[in-house]
C-alpha cells in the first residue's frame, strides 16, 4: 500500500457527508488536504476538526459549477502545493420534487450543473497536473443511481450520476498511459444530508443502518493507498440492510 504522508488531495463537497469523510481519512493518512465546497463555515469546521486531530487542512470555497472558479482553485493548489496526487470530486445534491410529473426545468439544470458538469470541470482542471506528475487518482463519487434505474431519486440524478460513470472511464481509456486512474464510487444509501431532500423522510433508525460518510472515507483511503500501477475503475458500496433489496425480498411469497 502507498505511504500517502505529504501528498496533496483536493477534495470537493468536503463540508459534509462523503467529502467530510474522504477528507478526515485522507488527512489522518497524512495527506495535506484542501477543502472544496459552497459553505465557507462548514469547511472551516471539517479543517479545524483535522487540525486538531494533527492533520493539515485549508479550505478553498467553490462552487463547482462555476468552470472558471474551479480552474482558479486548482491553479492555486498547484501554486500553493505543487502537486495534486488524489482529487475527490463529491459535491453533488438533488431536488425534492424530482420526478418527470414534478420536475422543473430549472431543477434539472441545477442538478446536471453540479452533479455532472461540476465533476467535468474539476477533472479538467487537475488532468494537466497529473499528467506532468505522471501520477494522479481521481475519484469521482457517483452512486447507486448511476447503475441500477429505479423510482427513487428521479431522471436528473440518474441522467448525471449515469454520465460520471462513462466520463471516469473515458479519463481511464485515455489518461492511463499517463500514470492517471480514475474510480467511479457508487454508493446505495448513504447517511449524508442529501436525505433531506427525500420526498419522504428517512427516519434515523433507516438512517443507522445506512451506509456512513466514515465507512465511504475509508473507501477512498482504501483506493488512494493502491499501488500506482492498479486502478480500480468503479466500485459500488451498499448497506447491509438494503432497503429495495428489503422490500423485494419481503415480496416473495412463503
Amino acid at each position: 500500500m502507498r505511504d500517502l504522508k505529504g501528498l496533496v488531495a483536493w477534495v470537493t463537497g468536503a463540508g459534509t457527508g462523503i467529502g467530510e469523510g474522504a477528507a478526515r481519512a485522507l488527512a489522518g493518512a497524512g495527506m495535506r488536504v484542501v477543502l472544496s465546497g459552497r459553505r465557507k463555515a462548514e469547511l472551516e469546521r471539517v479543517a479545524a476538526a483535522i487540525t486538531a486531530a494533527g492533520g493539515q487542512a485549508r479550505v478553498a470555497p467553490l462552487d463547482v459549477s462555476n468552470a472558471d472558479a474551479v480552474q482558479a482553485v486548482a491553479d492555486d493548489i498547484v501554486r500553493t502545493e505543487g502537486r495534486i496526487d488524489v482529487a475527490v470530486n463529491s459535491a453533488g445534491l438533488n431536488v425534492q420534487r424530482r420526478n418527470w410529473k414534478h420536475l422543473a426545468r430549472a431543477d434539472w439544470d441545477q442538478v446536471v450543473r453540479i452533479d455532472l458538469d461540476g465533476v467535468f470541470y474539476c477533472c479538467h482542471a487537475v488532468l494537466p497536473q497529473m499528467r506532468k506528475q505522471g501520477d494522479g487518482l481521481i475519484v469521482n463519487i457517483s452512486s447507486w443511481a448511476g447503475r441500477h434505474i429505479g423510482v427513487v431519486t428521479g431522471p436528473a440524478y440518474h441522467a448525471a450520476k449515469f454520465g460520471v460513470n462513462a466520463m471516469t472511464e473515458t479519463i481511464n481509456i485515455e489518461e492511463g498511459m499517463h500514470g492517471i486512474r480514475a474510480t467511479a464510487l457508487c454508493p446505495g444509501e448513504v447517511a449524508t444530508p442529501i436525505l433531506e431532500k427525500r420526498p419522504i423522510p428517512v427516519t434515523a433508525a433507516e438512517r443507522a443502518r445506512m451506509v456512513q460518510p466514515e465507512d465511504c472515507g475509508e473507501l477512498v483511503l482504501f483506493l488512494a493507498r493502491m499501488p500506482a500501477h492498479v486502478c480500480i475503475n468503479d466500485v459500488i458500496i451498499s448497506p447491509t440492510w438494503n432497503r429495495g433489496y428489503v422490500a423485494q425480498a419481503k415480496s416473495i411469497p412463503d
